[in-house]
């Protein structure tokens, strides 16, 4: 009831990344098409926009978004909680910086092994879609 509530006071709560079909919705049906990609798929996605060079948090959601034709959105929720991770894990690294606008603002860029976890992560992407996409669209068997 509570996250009824919350959506139609266009709150939103999450714990992934968000797949939002934006041209669809309306602002009374915020969860109706959204869905939750695979867990880890947020940190590959970090991890690629970071491979195009340093970036801010905000910088990274914009990316992600607008790389996507706005279909993927990356909430501040689920966004920093995946960077600090990821920069535990040895992955980013971080330091602070002047932004574009003058504002301090923490900037994240990839480390060797995140190189390497991003390589990982990305063939592993590809199998998975592969696998999936052989079962949505099996290939006839020749009689």
């Amino acid at each position: 009831m509570e996250e009824i509530k919350m959506a139609e006071q266009g709150c939103r709560q999450t714990t992934g990344m968000d797949v939002e079909y934006l041209h669809h919705m309306t602002k009374r049906e915020p969860y109706r098409n959204r869905i939750e990609l695979l867990q880890g798929t947020l940190d590959m996605l970090i991890l690629r926009t970071l491979a195009w060079g340093p970036q801010h948090g905000y910088g990274i959601g914009n990316a992600i978004r607008t790389g996507s034709d706005d279909v993927l959105r990356a909430e501040t929720g689920s966004l920093y909680p995946a960077l600090h991770r990821l920069e535990k894990q040895g992955w980013v690294k971080s330091e602070w910086r002047q932004s574009e606008n003058r504002q301090r603002a923490k900037y994240y860029s990839l480390t060797p092994s995140g190189r390497k976890q991003l390589a990982a992560e990305q063939s592993r992407w590809k199998q998975m879609t592969a696998a999936i996409a052989g079962l949505l669209e099996p290939k006839r068997s020749e009689s």
